[in-house]
């Protein structure tokens, strides 16, 4: 790779500063899970409350298949968790850290 750097040391600087490609991935990954209507109508549903599927499906309009996939999703982000009560399973957000990235998304989306 020869190119002629404008910056070459600035360049140079800033390439040994950058996270590994696996890393960068699976920050990726998770935006890519944020870029869903549904999983976020969930996402913000669950920062108010703990909740079922049932609850989830008609807080959302949704059907109770569409939300249990949509689920399984965020789970596997490890973005959710799920505690079972009896026959009834509740989900809540895994932690701080998905509250904060959707937070900061909204804040966002309100300065567009």
């Amino acid at each position: 790779m020869n190119r002629d750097l404008i910056h070459e040391s600035l360049a140079k600087k800033v390439k040994n500063k950058m996270l590994s490609d696996d890393l960068l991935f699976d920050v990726a990954e998770v935006f890519k899970i944020f870029g869903d209507s549904t999983r976020i109508k969930i996402i913000y549903a669950l920062k108010l409350s703990e909740l079922c599927v049932s609850d989830i499906a008609f807080i959302t309009n949704s059907s109770e298949s569409a939300i249990s996939h949509q689920l399984r999703i965020l789970k596997q982000a490890k973005l959710v968790k799920s505690r079972k009560d009896g026959k009834i399973v509740y989900y809540s957000l895994k932690d701080e850290h998905v509250i904060k990235l959707f937070e900061i998304g909204r804040e966002h989306a309100l300065e567009l």
